[in-house]
């Protein structure tokens, strides 16, 4: 078996709670922090700081506005987020292959 793929892993994807972040933006357009944080079952503290840590890695916009006088914010994934989120299952795709024998 090839290690070279597990090192080539996006560490800043592959951490679980951030992982599960991605792939619910992955299957919409947007959500909603709310959405979000409910589907997941996370803290709002905990959601904020995954959040954070993919922003800075350009693989999540979040937008702020205004929705029955209460602010709303939605995030989504930016393009670099969804090439880099694909080259991750991809990578998986690629190791899980590996794993099975001939």
């Amino acid at each position: 078996m090839n290690p070279e793929p597990f090192l080539q892993l996006d560490r800043v994807i592959h951490e679980k709670g951030r992982l599960a972040i991605m792939s619910m933006l992955a299957a919409s357009l947007e959500l909603s922090f709310t959405e979000l944080r409910n589907m997941l079952a996370m803290t709002d503290g905990n959601l904020t700081t995954h959040l954070r840590t993919l922003q800075e890695a350009g693989y999540v916009s979040v937008a702020k506005s205004y929705q029955d006088n209460r602010r709303l914010t939605t995030l989504s994934l930016t393009s670099p987020g969804r090439r880099a989120f694909a080259e991750y299952v991809s990578l998986l795709e690629r190791i899980v292959r590996q794993t099975k024998p001939r």
